[in-house]
C-alpha cells in the first residue's frame, strides 16, 4: 500500500490540522486571559499553544518524510471543537480535548501506525499523547483555581514569586500588590500544587 492511500496517512494530516487548531485556540485563551489581567496565566497557556504548534509541525514533517508532497490529503469525517466561552469554561474545554487525545486518539493512531509498519511514526504519536497528559493536567488545574478563584491561594504554604521584579514571599496567598514593585497579583508566578505523582 501506498504511505499517501495509509490509515497513518490520514492520521498524520488530522493531527497536523488538530495541532494547529488547538495552538491557536489557545492563543485565544491567552488572549483572554490578557484581557482579565492576568499576564502570568497568559504566559502559560501560550506556553502551550506554542508546544503544539510544535506538534503540528511534527506530524506535518513526518507526512513529509514518508510519503513527500500531497496535492490534497481528505480529512473527511474528521471533527474539530469549535467552542468558547467564559475563562474558566475554555480552560475546561482545553483539558477535556488533551485528554481526548492523549487517552483515545493517538493510542489509536499509535496503534494504526504500528500495525502499518510504521514505528517511527506510532512513537511519535505516543511521545506527543505524553506530552498531552501534561498539558491535561494543567489545564485542569487551572480550571479549578480560576473557577474557584484561587488560582493565587493555596491551603499550604506556598512560594509566590513577582514576574517583574523578582520578589519572594512563602504564604498561604499572593500578594495584591507586589510589595516591592507594586505588579498587581496577575503578574505573580503561578505556582503548582505538588500532587507526589498520584496521578
Amino acid at each position: 500500500m501506498q504511505f499517501e492511500h495509509s490509515r497513518t496517512c490520514t492520521n498524520l494530516a488530522r493531527s497536523f490540522a488538530g495541532e494547529s487548531q488547538a495552538g491557536m485556540r489557545y492563543q485565544l485563551i491567552a488572549k483572554q486571559a490578557t484581557a482579565e489581567d492576568l499576564p502570568v496565566l497568559a504566559d502559560t497557556v501560550r506556553t502551550v499553544a506554542k508546544n503544539e504548534t510544535y506538534h503540528a509541525k511534527s506530524f506535518y514533517d513526518a507526512l513529509v518524510r514518508a510519503g513527500g508532497n500531497f496535492d490534497n490529503v481528505s480529512l473527511q469525517g474528521a471533527g474539530y471543537p469549535f467552542r468558547f466561552g467564559t475563562l474558566a469554561e475554555n480552560l475546561a474545554f482545553a483539558a477535556g480535548d488533551e485528554r481526548a487525545e492523549f487517552e483515545d486518539v493517538y493510542p489509536k493512531f499509535a496503534a494504526e501506525a504500528r500495525e502499518e509498519g510504521y514505528e517511527e511514526i506510532a512513537a511519535l504519536f505516543e511521545r506527543v499523547a505524553g506530552v498531552e497528559r501534561e498539558h491535561e493536567i494543567l489545564f485542569r488545574f487551572l480550571h479549578g483555581a480560576v473557577k474557584e478563584g484561587a488560582l493565587y491561594r493555596r491551603e499550604k504554604p506556598t512560594l509566590w514569586i513577582c514576574s517583574q521584579c523578582g520578589f519572594r514571599a512563602v504564604t498561604r496567598e499572593a500578594w495584591q500588590l507586589c510589595p516591592l514593585c507594586k505588579a498587581g497579583q496577575g503578574y505573580v508566578e503561578i505556582a503548582l500544587p505538588f500532587d507526589n505523582g498520584s496521578r
